[in-house]
């Protein structure tokens, strides 16, 4: 099951490794802010999330300078990659992560959300309702090859009042790795 452009945002509440930044767990609600949410599935151990990690950063400041939410959910199997633990997490988080990083250890929401790999964005408007969904840019292990920043170019036109030129995009990483 995945939700799809239009629908709206699966409700959540999942500990919050980032805890200096929403508390010890943080919900859907928590993390709406006036003009909308954006959610990055994500992991500590993939390359493509490693070497996007500073533009996730920035895309999260971008966020909040715009009142729109920015969290990161985990839902790896930890026993599959020990280093996507919860303990890890925090220790990656106290690193200077500007942005909540929660832990799906059930993967009841990446389920929900019908993520497929990481990093996967997902972009909901004030309203709770999705906009766009894929990528962040086209190139997220060598930033100097980006071409193409779907997931900034949605935010802009979703501020403007008008849905994306590109609502959907095929993300570019590792697959989630599900539980067996």
């Amino acid at each position: 099951m995945a939700i799809n452009i239009g629908d709206s945002a699966v409700d959540f509440s999942l500990a919050n490794a980032n805890s200096r930044l929403g508390g010890q767990s943080l919900s859907l609600d928590q993390s709406m802010r006036s003009n909308g949410l954006v959610i990055v599935f994500e992991c500590n151990h993939c390359p493509y999330v490693i070497a996007s990690v500073e533009r996730m950063n920035q895309m999260a400041e971008y966020c909040q300078e715009n009142e729109i939410g920015f969290v990161g959910i985990n839902s790896n199997d930890a026993s599959v990659y020990a280093n996507d633990s919860f303990e890890h997490m925090v220790k990656r988080a106290e690193k200077g992560m500007p942005y909540p990083y929660l832990y799906d250890e059930t993967q009841e929401i990446a389920h929900a959300y019908g993520a497929k790999r990481t990093p996967e964005f997902f972009l909901f408007n004030g309203n709770g309702n999705l906009v766009y969904r894929g990528r962040m840019d086209d190139s997220p292990k060598d930033p100097s090859q980006v071409s193409s920043t779907d997931l900034h170019d949605a935010i802009g036109a979703m501020l403007a009042g008008e849905g994306p030129t590109i609502a959907e995009t095929e993300s570019i990483g590792c697959s989630v790795k599900w539980k067996a």
